[in-house]
């Protein structure tokens, strides 16, 4: 199978999981409760990842499957995977709950270590972001799709971050410098629908600091590289994938364009936490 084929494949099951997604999201049919490490799970979540299951299961049963809501191999079996699917059935699911609709269904295949697709659907906004490994980033809605690309930097001008709307503005003091440098804001929901913000053009960076898995970054990370960017860990070095028994990020930032003085920007006490 193609790695073209394949990326058809990521994005029907994406667009499949959406429809499951907004059914349940209609109707408030769903419950949620917390799980060990204090985020939120809904049963929507559980039923759009059964959704992603079966489509990928069926349509390229040779490849096998991590996903959030299902748990992790151990190293030893997964570490001699040369492909797999990683899943995100709902990123954003404090979103989905509070009901503004910035949550995503993420789907990434990760081949020798490293994300060659990425597709992230927006189902409320009927929006699919969607990358290939050296063909470039797109965006799709319900009118036209377009190539994507990072934001063009001209010195001088204010850097825009990309937040969440829960976020207090003194975290971000801690790790911006900005005695040097003039900063924006720009809120968002989700973890991938922020990175997608910034792999268009409509920001210039967004730091994580906290718990995420590899799930959140996986399809994430193949787009904004195809749009120019990167995603780095708070040393700036690369994240990784499927290298450790813990499927968990350090603290990251999405990085837009290379031509801004990144390390004079973010502080160097911003540290890479392992969870």
């Amino acid at each position: 199978m193609t790695d073209e084929e394949l990326l058809a494949i990521a994005i029907e099951s994406a667009k499949k999981s959406g429809v499951e997604v907004m059914k349940h999201y209609h109707r408030g049919d769903y419950t949620s409760e917390l799980k060990y490490d204090n985020s939120p799970v809904t049963s929507a979540d559980i039923a759009a990842n059964d959704v992603l299951m079966a489509q990928l299961k069926t349509l390229t049963p040779d490849i096998p499957i991590i996903s959030e809501e299902v748990g992790s191999f151990d190293i030893e079996q997964r570490k001699h995977w040369q492909k797999y699917w990683l899943l995100d059935p709902i990123d954003g699911t404090g979103e989905f709950i509070l009901g503004s609709g910035d949550f995503a269904v993420n789907i990434a295949l990760v081949e020798n270590g490293w994300p060659s697709i990425g597709v992230i659907h927006a189902p409320d906004h009927n929006i699919t972001y969607y990358a290939q490994k050296n063909l470039g980033a797109f965006k799709e809605n319900l009118l036209a799709t377009n190539a994507i690309k990072v934001a063009d930097y001209n010195q001088p001008r204010k850097i825009t971050v990309a937040i969440s709307r829960r976020q207090e503005l003194a975290l971000m003091g801690q790790y911006l410098n900005e005695e040097d440098y003039d900063f924006e804001y720009v809120s968002l929901g989700s973890c991938s629908l922020k990175n997608c913000l910034i792999a268009e053009g409509g920001a210039d960076c967004y730091l994580r600091v906290g718990p995420t898995g590899e799930w959140d970054t996986g399809a994430s990370h193949c787009i904004i590289e195809e749009a120019g960017g990167s995603i780095l860990n708070s040393e700036f070095k690369p994240l990784t994938y499927n290298r450790r028994q813990s499927l968990m990020n350090p603290d990251f930032m999405t990085l837009g364009n290379p031509k801004i003085a990144w390390q004079k920007i973010i502080k160097p006490h911003c540290t890479a936490r392992e969870y």
